[in-house]
């Protein structure tokens, strides 16, 4: 589950309850929470009076807690406050820079107000800056990011044990078939959320290309089951990806049709050479401007077919499609 702060009902329900006698935990499990996360909520938005004159009125008000929740939220969004200091942030970012060299250089320049790195990467991922679709712009992009000294998860979306190096040699070496490897097409900002996903067997090198009307990762892993479940499981042994966003869903692909998913490392595309060669071939049927909500199925399947009539030298010139029928010829 996605973090989502508390909100007012949550916090006036911790109010009837404290005053009550709830015990803390009794009261994480009646709003379905933590028990951490109402420690922290009681302890850092109580109300403590300034004199001893009222310190009877100490303790903790769902209305106060949500306003200092909200003013202290609001102190973090200086990009939001501070309009030159963003368009400033935001024109270095267009410009290639990281958040790391942006704070750094507005340090450098003695400039009256600075900005940290991490502040620049809450404003990219957060509301504003999803909506200006500026996690884009970063050399290294995400869905989401952790801040820096937060605690990491106990259970990483891509565990050591499923990085390439993990994967077995003869995945390498392309001795068997129904081994793939998979990504998506970008296209201009004007497609919106639709891209194509593409996939490469790798022994045979043929290839699948099908539009994808949403980069979320369940979205992705639906449409990515449809596709292969027809397969007989020989022929779907395994696939590799790169470390984006989109893939994160992997163990679904895993429990669904069991297949068994391997990663690059981080920032390392080249480690699946055999789709990103097919991504190049596919640029000339699908450039950036391509318009994606007038792809149809029939012509995504054309493009395909084209991409596996061509003979390739690595087949002994047999056309992908040659070899990979004569593969599933043996799995009979």
């Amino acid at each position: 589950m996605a973090h989502k702060e508390l909100d007012l009902r949550e916090r006036r329900r911790i109010e009837d309850l404290l005053n009550a006698k709830l015990p803390v935990s009794s009261i994480a499990a009646e709003i379905g929470r933590h028990r951490s996360t109402v420690y922290r909520e009681i302890k850092r938005n109580a109300f403590a009076a300034d004199t001893d004159e009222v310190a009877y009125l100490d303790g903790y008000y769902g209305m106060v807690a949500q306003r200092k929740a909200s003013h202290r939220r609001a102190r973090r969004r200086k990009l939001i406050r501070l309009e030159d200091l963003r368009e400033a942030v935001v024109d270095r970012l267009k410009a290639g820079w990281s958040p790391e060299q942006i704070a750094g250089r507005i340090r450098f320049e003695g400039l009256p107000v600075t900005v940290s790195h991490e502040t620049i990467y809450a404003h990219v991922y957060g509301p504003e800056g999803r909506a200006e679709e500026l996690a884009r712009h970063l050399p290294s992009r995400r869905k989401k990011r952790r801040p820096r000294y937060a605690r990491r998860p106990r259970n990483p979306v891509f565990p050591p044990e499923r990085s390439i190096h993990q994967r077995p040699e003869y995945v390498k070496t392309r001795e068997t078939f129904g081994e793939w490897e998979g990504d998506l097409m970008i296209f201009e900002r004007a497609q919106g959320s639709m891209n194509v996903a593409t996939l490469v067997e790798r022994k045979t090198r043929f290839a699948v290309l099908f539009r994808n009307n949403d980069r979320s990762s369940t979205h992705f892993m639906n449409s990515l089951m449809n596709v292969m479940t027809p397969l007989p499981r020989a022929a779907r042994k395994s696939i590799t990806f790169d470390r984006g966003f989109e893939f994160r869903d992997w163990r679904k692909l895993e429990a669904g049709i069991g297949t068994t998913a391997w990663f690059c490392d981080p920032q390392a595309p080249w480690q699946k050479g055999s789709v990103e060669s097919l991504n190049g071939r596919a640029r000339r049927f699908l450039p950036r401007d391509t318009s994606l909500a007038s792809l149809s199925r029939p012509q995504m399947k054309a493009i395909s077919e084209r991409l596996n009539a061509t003979p390739r030298k690595c087949l002994g010139w047999r056309t992908p499609t040659e070899a990979f029928r004569e593969e599933m010829v043996k799995l009979r």
